[in-house]
């Protein structure tokens, strides 16, 4: 057996029943893809000697696509349940492909509320950066989602479209943070187009947010800040008449054109939208008019995001001095109140920051606070291993053992 080989029978078995359940196959779906019995499933999962045999473990590798080392390997074993692996994006990719409305027979009826429930679970996990868990289950949402459309009675049809725009959306978040940008684009697309079907304010703010992010990612920041723009002009009429429902929506798409701006490095453009112009005066305001001052769910909006916003632009702007200068005045109690996946996101801007500044031990620091708020964030997105990559070139002295121990986590090498 390797070198690696830590396991005992017994934790390889709850591996196994683990990623049986996670690529979702029951024992006998299992058990066929093996050319086995169930009875030889339900031995391997007790930890049968067979567990002490590569070939066997290579097998059973092959078909629940991991490597065998995530079976036998304890650190290997943890950093790859906790992240997005390729069979999550495949099985996000097929959810997408499938077009159950142009089925002969109408599918099963599925429940408006039930899948308002799905999707709830699935954004506070989202919020709490449990990616791994997203991917799971998002497959199911997205099919679910799509039934409850062509089956809800008219009372509940906008609500039926609001949870399919929130299912396309959370597929291209997750898509995009995981660098898989073409089939992102597909389904901000599919967001884009639900909501105009819907015809609903709601659903199309939050649209435009998804196809915006996925039009920068293909280099198409104006067009990014020309959609964002022209939603917002076209809910601001409803706003004041619905904040509690709108408002925070209302705000996001401003940040939302600020940011892209940055990310253009359209350094004139940026700083006229961020810190002079219309985008940042909308956005404060906005946040002005929150209560309690920041929403919780689904865009964690107000003055602090505003500011964190702010902070990202200016490390986009390669502005990494000023960028710290004003976070140093932004209260740590601020910044505790936002959710996880934006703590984090924030502190990597920190270290983007410290890091263009030369400050790698700094760097560092704010980089291991990520990993603590929220650990995938770090060990499994590509922009957190090149920010890794670029602390094992560049940090000396005591940081490097802290450095060195981030990468262990999250796999990587220099």
């Amino acid at each position: 057996m390797p070198e690696r080989e830590t396991a005992s029978r017994a934790e390889i078995a709850q591996r196994v029943v683990y990623w049986r359940k996670r690529r979702g196959f029951t024992r006998q779906l299992f058990a066929d893809r093996m050319g086995r019995s169930v009875s030889w499933v339900d031995m391997i999962q007790r930890g049968d000697r067979q567990l002490d045999r590569l070939s066997v473990l290579e097998q059973i590798a092959e078909v629940l696509e991991i490597s065998v080392y995530t079976l036998i390997d304890r650190e290997e074993a943890e950093r790859t349940a906790a992240c997005v692996g390729d069979a999550e994006v495949q099985a996000i990719r097929e959810a997408l492909g499938r077009y159950p409305s142009l089925a002969a027979r109408s599918g099963r009826p599925v429940s408006v509320a039930a899948v308002q429930r799905q999707a709830a679970y699935l954004d506070h996990a989202w919020l709490a950066s449990r990616f791994a868990v997203v991917a799971q289950y998002l497959p199911k949402l997205l099919d679910d989602a799509q039934a409850a459309v062509q089956t809800a009675p008219d009372a509940e049809r906008v609500d039926a479209y609001r949870v399919l725009v929130t299912a396309y959306r959370l597929a291209s978040s997750m898509l995009l943070k995981f660098e898989a940008r073409d089939i992102a684009w597909l389904a901000a697309d599919r967001a884009m187009h639900t909501a105009l079907v819907a015809d609903d304010t709601w659903s199309l703010a939050r649209a435009t947010r998804s196809v915006a992010r996925a039009m920068t990612s293909s280099q198409q920041g104006p067009e990014a800040i020309a959609a964002l723009l022209n939603m917002a002009d076209r809910m601001r009429s409803e706003v004041a008449g619905n904040e509690s429902h709108l408002l925070s929506l209302y705000g996001m798409l401003y940040l939302a054109a600020s940011i892209t701006a940055a990310e253009q490095e359209d350094a004139a453009l940026a700083r006229d939208m961020h810190v002079e112009a219309e985008a940042e005066a909308e956005a404060e305001a906005a946040a002005d008019r929150m209560v309690p001052h920041y929403e919780t769910h689904y865009t964690d909006f107000g003055t602090t995001n505003v500011l964190i916003h702010r902070v990202a632009a200016l490390v986009r702007l390669y502005e990494a001095g000023h960028a710290l200068e004003f976070a140093a005045t932004i209260g740590p109690a601020a910044i505790m109140a936002l959710s996880p996946e934006r703590r984090a996101n924030y502190l990597l801007d920190l270290t983007e920051a410290h890091s263009r500044t030369g400050d790698y031990r700094q760097a560092a620091r704010h980089l291991l606070q990520a990993e603590q708020v929220a650990a995938e964030e770090v060990r499994c997105r590509p922009l957190a291993h090149g920010l890794l990559r670029s602390l094992l070139d560049n940090t000396s002295g005591e940081s490097v053992r802290l450095v060195r121990d981030m990468a262990t986590r999250a796999g990587v090498t220099a």
